[in-house]
């Protein structure tokens, strides 16, 4: 039976301001260089006003990766929490603009405002990304409609969200709406400090309800509390259908039910690193949701990252899917 969406995804529905900026001024601002820092809606509002020539995009972890698969063809749809306000009304139309339904609409009576992170990009491509958090992170099971999860084929979510009983409850719902209309749910690991914080739940979350996950190796170490990675991805791997590795510029390992792919990375000088991680997972579900094996599907995340990193901003520029036609992958 045909689905209505090949991936819906869940997450933290933030508008990216971006700006262009050298270390000197991060020092004068205090900004700590090439991390996500967690900012109070004060100090939003300051460096909001700090910042030269600022573009905006419709944000967030798994949003950009949907709009990856947008940019690759799929049929898609964004699980997200946003503020009637100005902010919220041009995330909203952007993401339906690009082809991505958006279900949820604006909340008319939100005390927090839309979400935004200002990203400022240095010469050498870190991107210093200050996120004040708003009204995204109160999503919760009200905001999961069944019958937009159950209509999925993949559900991707969004590990940020799992820093409150109300995202993780979202989960739950969603992942479980998502098997019942036979549908497979994975997860992105997004941060190992997040990992840190709720690692039981993590834990029980990958095992209990999630058929594949996306991690870096500090996010599978920190998940399985050790520092050897062999031993983290063969606990993974016992504990989940579909283990994916990125290792910071060194091969991608995947593992399927035993199948194990290494792909290696292209490495190139990044103009804006920003998004790197969201458009390997496009890339990578492009593949599975085609059918693809194992190999071919990470070596596409490997393409669509090198692609976004070429660039200013974290969605594709060019026509990614021309790129895995160049390599002979379609």
């Amino acid at each position: 039976m045909t689905k209505r969406y090949q991936v819906v995804g869940i997450g933290n529905a933030i508008v990216d301001v971006l700006s262009q900026t050298d270390d000197h001024f991060l020092d004068h601002m205090g900004i700590e260089k090439g991390i996500m820092q967690l900012i109070e809606r004060e100090r939003a509002e300051t460096l909001y006003g700090a910042m030269r020539q600022r573009t905006e995009a419709p944000g967030g972890s798994v949003a950009n990766t949907l709009a990856g698969l947008g940019n690759l063809g799929l049929k898609t749809a964004f699980i997200g929490r946003v503020r009637d306000d100005t902010l919220g009304r041009f995330y909203a139309k952007s993401l339906e603009l690009e082809g991505t339904d958006f279900p949820n609409a604006p909340v008319p009576d939100g005390s927090l405002p839309t979400s935004r992170s200002m990203i400022f990009v240095t010469p050498d491509g870190e991107r210093s990304m200050n996120t004040y958090l708003g009204i995204s992170a109160d999503l919760g099971p009200e905001d999961v409609a069944e019958d937009v999860a159950g209509d999925a084929e993949f559900l991707f979510l969004e590990g940020y969200l799992f820093d409150k009983d109300k995202g993780k409850e979202a989960f739950l719902k969603a992942a479980r709406a998502c098997h019942k209309g036979g549908g497979k749910a994975g997860i992105a690991l997004s941060d190992p400090f997040c990992v840190d914080r709720h690692r039981a739940d993590f834990r029980r979350l990958v095992r209990d309800e999630m058929d594949y996950v996306i991690g870096n190796q500090h996010e599978w170490m920190s998940l399985y509390e050790t520092d050897n990675l062999s031993l983290a991805l063969t606990q993974a791997q016992a504990e989940c259908s579909v283990v994916v590795c990125t290792r910071s510029g060194e091969d991608v390992v995947l593992i399927r039910d035993g199948e194990r792919a290494e792909v290696p990375v292209h490495r190139v000088v990044p103009v804006d690193a920003t998004g790197a991680g969201d458009q390997f997972a496009a890339g990578f579900l492009y593949g599975l949701a085609t059918g693809l094996n194992l190999k071919t599907a990470g070596h596409m995340g490997t393409i669509a990252a090198s692609e976004v990193i070429s660039h200013f901003g974290a969605r594709p520029e060019g026509d990614v899917k021309a790129l895995f036609r160049g390599q002979g992958l379609i």
